[in-house]
């Protein structure tokens, strides 16, 4: 069967996880408010919220949105010139994908991003889960250059700022990496072949491409954790250094082999285990985290529903300019 023929067979809803998954993710959840209950009691946790200031609330909504909207931004410069004067489609497509990302258990939501493009743009679901596969790649990569900074605000030395630049450096890989679509000669069967190939074909081979991506992911993680280290000081009173390492086991914890529904109970988990060993109280990484939670669901609803007033698509002449 070719590979078209195979996402042909994709073009209905996207697998938003298994029944076990959906177990699991359940259980996650009923141990986190169990923990929550007996520990902390949801009384004093959610207490702190009243001294919250309305506009630094507003304020740190507006940056995460914006964070949002970086993230289509980016997928429409990653794409172009097919999505040319399609920005909307491309934001709501965007948003929804990260709202079911936040939502969805055992990161189910990954599947939303190629069916979308295929829906909105006729994107093949192959190559718009390979163009995904660089762009989570470029995240974690930035995402390992914040824990440089990690370290150096905590042992300051010129070895993290030598490292950093090194790590950035690196990213001259993806160029050479993209050129070896066509050329390289791979092993295993043909279908392997045909699939790891087009992983290759799909990289920004462009080196102006690869920078602008980068940025654009740099300007993402920057305001997002900005956002989040700003409000997590609210409630842990920490060195910045260690606001930053919470906000990073927390994020971190999409790449755990078991994700809560809505990520509960493994957001908070990862983001514990970042702190205690820092020298925080569990109790109070606890509450901390789960407070950070709370926000991240609620900019995740109200974004989401947002999005649905975006349009679907963007009429004949801009899909014309778009292919042109």
């Amino acid at each position: 069967m070719s590979p078209m023929n195979e996402e042909t067979k994709g073009q209905g809803a996207p697998r938003l996880g298994r029944g076990r998954d959906w177990i699991l993710g359940g259980t996650l959840l009923l141990a986190l408010l169990a923990a929550v209950h007996w520990s902390i009691g949801w009384g004093p946790l959610l207490a702190p919220w009243r001294e919250l200031s309305p506009w630094l609330l507003g304020w740190l909504f507006l940056l995460t949105a914006l964070s949002y909207a970086l993230r289509a931004v980016r997928v429409h410069d990653y794409f172009r010139p097919r999505f040319n004067g399609q920005f909307p489609v491309v934001l709501r497509l965007s948003i929804l994908h990260n709202t079911a990302n936040n939502l969805l258990p055992m990161r189910a939501g990954e599947f939303v991003f190629p069916w979308l493009m295929r829906r909105y743009f006729g994107h093949g679901l192959l190559d718009s889960a390979a163009a995904l596969l660089w762009i989570r790649l470029l995240d974690l990569h930035f995402l390992a250059l914040i824990a440089i900074l990690i370290l150096n605000l905590s042992h300051p030395s010129w070895i993290w700022w030598g490292l950093a630049l090194l790590w950035v450096g690196g990213l001259a890989l993806v160029v050479l990496v993209s050129g070896m679509g066509e050329t390289a000669r791979l092993a295993g069967d043909g279908k392997i072949r045909s699939i790891i190939r087009r992983v290759l074909l799909a990289a920004p081979g462009d080196h102006w491409l690869v920078a602008r991506v980068y940025g654009w992911t740099a300007l993402i993680w920057s305001l997002k954790f900005a956002a989040f280290t700003s409000l997590l000081r609210f409630f842990l009173p920490l060195d910045l250094w260690r606001l930053l390492a919470g906000v990073m086991g927390a994020e971190l914890s999409s790449v755990l082999p078991f994700h809560g529904i809505a990520g509960s109970g493994s957001y908070e988990l990862a983001a514990v285990a970042a702190l205690a060993p820092l020298g925080v109280d569990p109790k109070l990484a606890l509450a901390g985290a789960v407070n950070l939670h709370l926000f991240l669901l609620g900019s995740t609803l109200i974004l989401g529903g947002l999005a649905f007033l975006l349009p679907k698509s963007a009429g004949k002449a801009a899909v014309s300019q778009a292919f042109s």
